[in-house]
């Protein structure tokens, strides 16, 4: 029997999928728990419909992403700290502050947990933050960190 699921269930697929399964299985379990649909052909063509949305709308999404890549590659930000001796910063410069700042001179916002920082900045000078945009897109982008006035 012919089944599209509508939920993931574990050792069978994950939601969408059409699989063939037992009759008894199909007619016993997953049909009246509601976790799986018999595969009529409107149901199909359903089935297919949605695969080519959702393939269009992560395309659109991954083409924004670039987009601001650019942007932000395009882009420098400059933080001021108050610094001792050393040129070592009292503080440190966290993901939080360069989200801040590249959300206020992007005029869009930016998830600070986007922002991949092996650890906090602790000193002056200029380093790359890696900022991971979508699954395939990653922006580098150059944050230089100087001395309060």
């Amino acid at each position: 029997m012919k089944v599209i699921l509508t939920q993931d269930v574990k050792g069978t697929g994950a939601a969408g999928e059409v699989k063939e399964v037992a009759d008894g299985y199909g007619r016993n379990f997953l049909i009246p728990r509601k976790l799986a649909v018999p595969a009529s052909a409107g149901a199909l063509r359903g089935v297919e419909q949605r695969k080519q949305a959702d393939s269009k709308r992560a395309a659109a999404e991954e083409s924004d992403a670039r987009k601001l890549a650019e942007r932000i590659a395009a882009e420098s930000v400059v933080l001021r700290a108050k610094v001792g001796d050393q040129g070592r910063l009292y503080g440190s410069i966290t993901s939080a502050d360069i989200a801040d700042e590249l959300s206020r001179r992007l005029g869009q916002s930016v998830d600070k947990r986007r922002i991949e920082l092996a650890e906090p900045i602790r000193h002056l000078g200029t380093f790359q933050a890696p900022i991971r945009l979508h699954r395939a897109v990653t922006a580098n982008l150059s944050v230089e960190v100087q001395a309060e006035a």
